[in-house]
């Protein structure tokens, strides 16, 4: 009888995903002309920031009078923040062989993402964003392309490049200029998750540094967020890749996974979610089933963000555990996991103290400033956007993407930790 029911739940399950499918496929062909639509000649152009009406114009913005600021920035490079766009532009830089839901598609085909972030930047937070495709897939000549480039820009902020490769070229790239790196697709879910995680603790009253978290996946995000738990204090990490979980028998690991070794082959994500408090997913959809997050704490924190489809949908979570507490990738549920909340802020206190890179106490500060500003009550007109409430709790851990006070805040405890930690000019 037992196993008649649960032939039957499944079932219900499995036709339900078939529904959701299908939903989405015909929700992605009512948007194709409009999206072509709205993408049709690009979505970025340059306008003049001086005027030049006439002749005295032309002189000052060219020949002669731009021999001016060229001598004086020969003189003293660190002129060039006063006297060239510089000071608010960041370089956003894909070879666009890691693109969110689309994969290797190649460098020209990820331009329209690129031009995304960069609208994003203008947008949320005033800064200025050329979008730059570089066809390379070689790390080395990735890394000297950029360097070449890099005088540009005051910031530069890498985007969908596929790991390992990212996190040399990251590396390497933050050893050599003297301007902030960021790899978003890396360090902007790790922000962003840890300021969900660091508030779902307090919701729950659970220290942090007693939770056990299960992590699915192995790539940039997935190695970046576990860094920052374990700097955040998390008592114990568990990962894995395509292969299984990461473990201290295994001989194929890389010496970035290696840092995660779990001293227990589990058999299976059940197997190692029993007694967890934290489930993270970044990797594929419909990859846990109600069955597998019954053998969780007490309120499990359960982010599934793998893009469109999670790993376990919300409703699933909430019917087999109505104590968890969920955050997706999805701007249609709460607790959007959003990195539209992190690197337009995060580069704007950068770029205000003219900072030299972003560093592990910047990235902790605009963690602890979205956990503290989501506390706070807001403004009735963010109610009508969302059309919900929004009042800090199990569905709202972290700030709207839309809260005005996110520049501010975020962009000032970036900026003081910055000057706090010596990474600052100004």
């Amino acid at each position: 009888m037992l196993f008649l029911v649960f032939i039957c739940l499944n079932s219900v399950l499995v036709y339900k995903k078939v529904k959701f499918m299908d939903k989405m496929d015909q929700k992605l062909q009512a948007q194709y002309q409009k999206a072509l639509d709205y993408h049709q000649g690009g979505k970025l152009k340059i306008v003049a920031k001086t005027p030049l009406k006439n002749q005295d114009d032309l002189s000052l913005a060219y020949s002669p009078g731009v021999a001016i600021p060229c001598k004086e920035i020969q003189k003293n490079p660190l002129k060039a923040y006063d006297y060239t766009s510089k000071s608010n532009l960041v370089g956003v830089i894909s070879n666009g062989t890691a693109v969110l839901g689309l994969g290797d598609i190649g460098a020209q085909a990820s331009k329209p993402v690129m031009e995304g972030k960069a609208i994003l930047f203008k947008a949320f937070a005033d800064i200025d964003a050329f979008d730059i495709e570089v066809d390379e897939k070689n790390v080395d000549a990735f890394v000297a392309a950029v360097k070449a480039i890099a005088p540009t820009f005051g910031g530069i902020n890498l985007e969908d490049i596929k790991a390992p490769e990212c996190f040399e070229i990251e590396e390497r790239l933050v050893e050599a200029l003297d301007i902030p790196v960021m790899h978003d697709d890396q360090h902007g879910t790790a922000i962003i998750s840890t300021a969900a995680i660091i508030n779902a603790a307090f919701i729950i009253k659970k220290p942090i540094e007693s939770m056990r978290v299960v992590i699915s996946g192995a790539g940039a995000a997935a190695i970046a967020c576990a860094k920052m738990y374990r700097a955040l204090g998390v008592g114990e990490i568990v990962m894995f890749d395509s292969r299984g979980v990461i473990h201290s028998g295994r001989n194929d690991l890389s010496e970035i996974k290696k840092e995660f070794l779990t001293n227990t082959p589990y058999a299976s994500y059940r197997e190692a979610l029993n007694g967890a408090d934290v489930f993270l997913g970044l990797s594929k959809a419909d990859l846990l089933g109600p069955e597998d997050i019954m053998g969780m704490n007490e309120n499990p924190l359960i982010f599934a963000m793998s893009n469109p489809i999670p790993e376990i949908l919300p409703e699933v979570v909430h019917k087999a555990r109505p104590d968890a507490i969920v955050a997706t990738g999805r701007s249609d549920y709460p607790n959007q996991i959003n990195n539209v909340l992190g690197f337009p802020y995060i580069f704007k206190g950068a770029l205000s103290v003219r900072a030299k890179k972003i560093n592990e106490e910047m990235k902790f500060a605009a963690a602890k400033a979205l956990s503290e500003l989501a506390r706070e009550p807001v403004e009735p007109e963010l109610q009508k956007i969302h059309n919900r409430e929004l009042v800090f709790g199990r569905e709202y851990l972290v700030p709207s993407p839309f809260d005005s006070r996110l520049k501010e805040r975020v962009s000032k405890a970036v900026a003081d930790a910055a000057v706090a930690s010596g990474v600052a000019r100004i």
